[in-house]
């Protein structure tokens, strides 16, 4: 168990520290020649069943507050110290008020210096400290009165500590993915580079392959202590010295980085969060936002009316930041003198409109009050497709704990990506009222290719769940395909018993050689021009043959030659350009450039300068 000290300076923390573990948590040369700590310091007490008590030592002073919210992150339970001749101190409320902010839900109190005073001095402060916890959410807290220079309660205060650790039960955060926020760096001779912080969450162990963000790649766990302690594992609540190696060095890695179970999926530069704040803020005031063990400036953008609750906000950082949901972060105003606020983390992505429409801010609002990853789940799926890589980032599955999430639900999932079972139904009813649409305009056509029927009915969404959801609509006859056009059963062209005559012949000319210019056609044929370009026309929304150009038909058995050899080149070299398919065919360089213009348009290929790039491979 980890126990975090808090507390004016000057109040004894790292004395009462020393007298319980005895260890001097002071470690910068600064710190001993001025008698207080500057830095966050750590201490380790070994229990007789071998495992250890943990002390982080924060430091007292103003000027060193940014390193005490450093040391409080993921601490459960916290210390907190009052000088007895002192009483509470403005650093004091301070500290309490970032406790509470940061989400430590325990506190226990211990006076110090009670050799000083006398016993009503004694119970003046208590009295006080009492009433200050009360008015900031803590009731009833336990009180130790205490004096390391002659020992008084430090016995009664041992005891109670074992105790607390003995209960102290497996970490919530045990089954998440790992991270843990670095605080120290430091390279060891014989051993080499050793960073060290608090793992907030997850398991790790020696051996193990993790992800260093200040360097931005992988490294490999070679030793491990925790507690201050050779282990082979630790996990979430351990404070934690990792031994890495790989492709890093001291100054690739500082404190505020993080070492993670897999590469991050996105920092985030702008997010949605919920404000715990004693006093309104104001809309785009300017703070100092502390995460982990990283500080950086950004504002706060307020979505709804100050007197709301909760509070909603946007903050857009100046700096982005690993984050996830739920995450918590202190605000401090723009001069870091006052500490406003805690912002806990609702979303990783603020849409770019609709941030304060009623609607929207309900959402957030069920978010807010959201107490496990499923019944987010149930909040995220009816906004309509969801990646499962950000998901999984912003809720930090395990992959097994996802697999086990979604089985909970009725999904659809394709390439990465999920959409619930009603909006995935009406995503087909949509991709069928635009195919009927289209008819209904273009009722001289056969159809469209899917990649087109895709954007035209649901442009945002991932190609692979929408070509999915076009499958399924052919599996149930829903939809129809001729020739590479997808339409519907009951959409149909059909010659006319003239034109069926005529095409019988006009069919021979094709199976003999190809293209066919309508002019040349009608003079083989001994036949008006228009009506060999009615008959053609015809033919081509009946998918037989198909216009390259106005007026110059191949049959769709070239369309596919043609095809496969875009395939063929885009599989081998990643695209086709006109020289190649003008070498692969031996025609002029004009034909060629046609030819691929007319995929490039039906949405087979893409036009990238002089590149054509193969976009739907299923449409021939």
């Amino acid at each position: 168990m980890i126990f975090a000290t808090a507390g004016h300076v000057d109040h004894g923390k790292t004395t009462l520290i020393q007298a319980i573990t005895g260890v001097d948590t002071t470690h910068l040369p600064e710190e001993k020649k001025r008698g207080m700590t500057i830095d966050l310091g750590y201490a380790y007490w070994r229990q007789d069943d071998g495992t250890s008590i943990g002390f982080v030592d924060v430091p007292g002073h103003e000027k060193f507050l940014s390193n005490m919210l450093s040391g409080v992150g993921g601490i459960s339970h916290a210390l907190l110290i009052v000088a007895c001749d002192d009483g509470v101190m403005a650093q004091t409320i301070e500290h309490i008020s970032i406790l509470r902010l940061a989400g430590c839900p325990q506190i226990t109190v211990i006076l110090t210096k009670a050799d000083r005073v006398t016993p009503e001095r004694i119970e003046k402060v208590r009295s006080q400290t009492t009433d200050v916890l009360a008015n900031l959410g803590w009731q009833q807290p336990d009180f130790f009165v205490t004096s390391a220079p002659s020992g008084e309660g430090i016995s009664a205060l041992r005891h109670y500590l074992v105790n607390l650790h003995q209960q102290e039960q497996q970490h919530p955060q045990w089954h998440k993915r790992f991270r843990l926020a670095i605080d120290r760096v430091f390279s060891i001779k014989g051993a080499g580079l050793v960073v060290t912080g608090t793992a907030l969450a997850g398991q790790i162990s020696v051996g193990d392959t993790f992800w260093l963000t200040g360097a931005d790649k992988p490294v490999r766990i070679r030793a491990l202590h925790a507690q201050n302690q050779p282990v082979e594992s630790a996990g979430a609540g351990h404070r934690i010295a990792i031994n890495i190696t790989g492709d890093v060095s001291k100054e690739n890695v500082s404190r505020g980085d993080w070492l993670l179970s897999q590469a991050p999926n996105y920092q985030s530069h702008k997010i949605l969060v919920s404000l715990i704040a004693d006093k309104p803020l104001t809309h785009w005031q300017p703070v100092h936002i502390h995460h982990g063990t990283r500080h950086i400036t950004g504002r706060v953008a307020l979505l709804n009316e100050a007197n709301e609750t909760p509070q909603l906000a946007e903050l857009i950082l100046d700096e982005p930041l690993w984050l996830v949901d739920n995450d918590r972060l202190i605000l401090r105003d723009i001069s870091a003198q006052r500490t406003l606020a805690a912002a806990k983390v609702l979303s990783l992505h603020s849409p770019r409109r609709g941030k304060r429409q009623a609607e929207f801010l309900a959402w957030l609002h069920q978010l807010d009050n959201a107490d496990s990853v499923s019944a987010n789940l149930a909040l995220c799926l009816p906004k309509g497709e969801l990646s499962l890589s950000q998901f999984s980032w912003a809720q930090q599955l395990t992959e097994s704990a996802l697999t086990q999430l979604l089985a909970t639900f009725d999904l659809v999932s394709v390439a990465g990506v999920i959409l619930s079972k009603e909006n995935a139904d009406n995503a087909k009813q949509k991709l069928l009222d635009t195919l009927e649409e289209y008819h209904q305009q273009h009722n001289d056509q056969m159809g469209v290719g899917r990649s087109r029927l895709k954007r035209m009915a649901l442009p945002t969404y991932h190609d692979e769940l929408v070509y999915y959801l076009i499958d399924q609509l052919r599996k149930e006859g829903a939809i129809n395909q001729s020739r590479g056009w997808l339409h519907l059963p009951t959409h149909g062209l059909a010659f006319s018993p003239e034109q069926d005559a005529l095409w019988q012949i006009a069919k021979v000319y094709f199976e003999q050689s190809e293209p066919w210019w309508v002019r040349d056609l009608a003079n083989e044929m001994k036949n008006d021009e228009k009506v060999i370009r009615s008959l053609l026309r015809k033919a081509a929304q009946l998918g037989l043959i198909i216009p390259i150009i106005a007026d110059r038909y191949y049959t769709h058995q070239s369309i596919e030659k043609f095809a496969s050899i875009i395939v063929k080149y885009n599989e081998s070299n990643g695209s086709v350009t006109a020289a190649d398919f003008r070498d692969e065919l031996s025609v002029g360089r004009k034909l060629a450039v046609q030819i691929l213009e007319y995929f490039d348009r039906t949405g087979f290929t893409r036009r990238k300068k002089d590149l054509h790039i193969l976009r739907d491979k299923g449409l021939f």
